[in-house]
């Protein structure tokens, strides 16, 4: 009997935010293939929907430059070159030099009746749109060579003004992991089918991706049901039914209690920045706890926060002991050491939710198998919140490499450690032990400022106090910081990340878009 799927999951099943990698969309089009639509209208279809995209935007007597190579992606550009001419526009078809298009590529070179040519700088160079058809998503090797050379002309002539339109994934990104291999196409759009990629959303595919749009090319969502892809967009449509609202009836106690450690009298500012941010996400009541030098300035930051002395490891446990508390905050400039670990344990011994960032991460370097032990004995939520530094510490194993994506290895560090794990950074992965995966896509590069990670956290410990589970709790979270920080705008500073939570709940979940 298989396992319920968690209400996200469940959610972005059919959702129009699941990613789907190329090996999956590949297994779709097979798919859709064997219940009887050819690959010829399938390759119409997307071919179509490129030179929509383009006809839309730019008028007859546009130059355009087609640039195809020898697969199913430049099939693709074969259609739109066809339908780009048969609309007014002017085209060039260009088509790398070596081996020809065959199978259904090779049928729609016919049909486009338009003689390639071999890329040239200048052919390059004339046209207002290029058109990278050479080799979207599937690319599994470095590009060199000739078609390296042709797609450093493509970028010098974007740099330049020229719109680049690519189809499916700018050639030269990993459509599963994002990496760059070798050189890439640097796309002002790009034009794919079905569902996005996890190449759109990681960087640095990202960077090269543009604005992307997704058009439907015929594949039915009982294909998406049999492929089962297990990641997604953190779009907000996932998760609108837990977001935190206000009740009428609701106290300070109903709305949950959260308690964050904090550091010496020089080092408050990290669990300020963390409680502040609770207390703003609608927690009812946020407590810090630091040692008895550290009262007086931590007092004087918010006059709603409580401060209460914690000198020993053993009076921290005293507090965490409260029955009402709902959510703990280890690591925010706690110091790294024997205190921290025995605060980090004191909270995972307790029925509440656990956030731990920074200091508590980094604790736990020398034996993370000790922390991942404790998390494994407990049956509340646990969300892990690590930079790639501290990742590093944890999962030394875990490292960036060829072929391995971030989505991959937030997966792998959630099932060993037995949490949730948010990956951060501007293309933030969260991921469940059971191998579900959110990438986030809204965070703007303002968020880079220290603090900004404490205010995370602090916004995480909010919602699970509110009776979010790990996963939707990391999920609105993440969400809500990228929004804050939209808010808040350029030179912000992580202070005023916690003002504009205020604005971000005002305004409630979005509409889909």
């Amino acid at each position: 009997m298989t396992s319920p799927l968690h209400p996200i999951e469940d959610a972005a099943r059919l959702s129009p935010h699941v990613l789907v990698t190329p090996g999956e969309m590949g297994q779709a089009d097979r798919l859709t293939i064997e219940a009887g639509t050819a690959e010829l209208k399938l390759m119409e279809r997307a071919g179509r929907a490129v030179a929509d995209d383009i006809a839309a935007r730019h008028p007859h007597g546009t130059r355009v430059a087609v640039v195809c190579g020898p697969g199913n992606n430049g099939g693709d550009g074969f259609v739109a070159a066809r339908v780009l001419r048969e609309r007014g526009l002017i085209v060039r078809l260009l088509l790398l030099p070596g081996r020809g298009p065959e199978g259904s590529a090779g049928e729609m070179l016919k049909r486009a009746r338009l003689a390639p040519e071999p890329p040239s700088r200048a052919a390059i160079d004339e046209a207002a749109v290029i058109v990278d058809a050479l080799f979207g998503a599937g690319l599994a090797r470095p590009l060199d060579g000739a078609a390296a050379e042709v797609v450093g002309w493509i970028n010098a002539a974007e740099a330049a003004g020229a719109i680049v339109v690519a189809v499916d994934l700018p050639s030269g990104v990993d459509g599963r992991t994002g990496a760059v291999l070798g050189v890439a196409v640097q796309a002002t759009r790009s034009v794919t089918f079905f569902r996005r990629k996890p190449g759109h959303l990681l960087l640095p595919g990202r960077l090269h991706t543009g604005r992307c749009l997704v058009h439907d090319i015929g594949i039915r969502d009982g294909v998406l049901r049999s492929i089962g892809p297990r990641a997604a967009a953190n779009h907000p449509s996932l998760w609108a039914a837990q977001w935190p609202l206000r009740r009428a009836d609701a106290h300070k106690f109903s709305r949950g209690t959260v308690l964050v450690a904090g550091g010496d009298a020089a080092s408050t500012g990290a669990a300020k920045l963390a409680a502040a941010a609770a207390l703003r996400t609608g927690a009812g009541l946020v407590t810090i706890a630091v040692p008895p030098d550290a009262v007086a300035t931590a007092s004087a930051y918010l006059a709603a926060l409580i401060v209460r002395p914690a000198e020993t490891a053993d009076a921290f446990a005293a507090l965490v002991a409260e029955p009402r508390l709902k959510a703990i905050v280890v690591g925010p400039a706690t110091g790294v050491g024997a205190a921290t670990r025995a605060k980090t344990a004191a909270a995972l011994g307790t029925l509440a939710g656990v956030v731990l960032d920074a200091d508590a991460l980094s604790s736990h370097a020398a034996d993370p198998d000790e922390l991942f032990r404790q998390i494994a004995s407990r049956a509340a939520p646990v969300v892990l919140t690590p930079h790639e530094g501290e990742f590093a510490r944890l999962f030394p194993d875990l490292a960036p490499g060829e072929g391995v994506s971030k989505i991959d290895r937030a997966r792998a560090a959630a099932a060993r450690s037995g949490a949730v794990v948010i990956l951060k950074g501007a293309d933030t992965v969260i991921a469940a032990p059971d191998g579900f995966a959110l990438v986030n896509e809204n965070a703007p590069p303002d968020l880079a400022t220290a603090g900004s990670g404490d205010v995370l956290a602090g916004i995480v410990a909010g919602l699970l106090a509110q009776g979010r589970d790990g996963l939707t709790a990391a999920a609105i979270g993440v969400w809500m910081h990228g929004r804050a920080g939209q808010v808040a705008g350029p030179g912000l500073v992580a202070d005023d990340l916690v003002g504009a939570l205020r604005t971000v709940l005002a305004e409630g979940v979005p509409v889909e878009d």
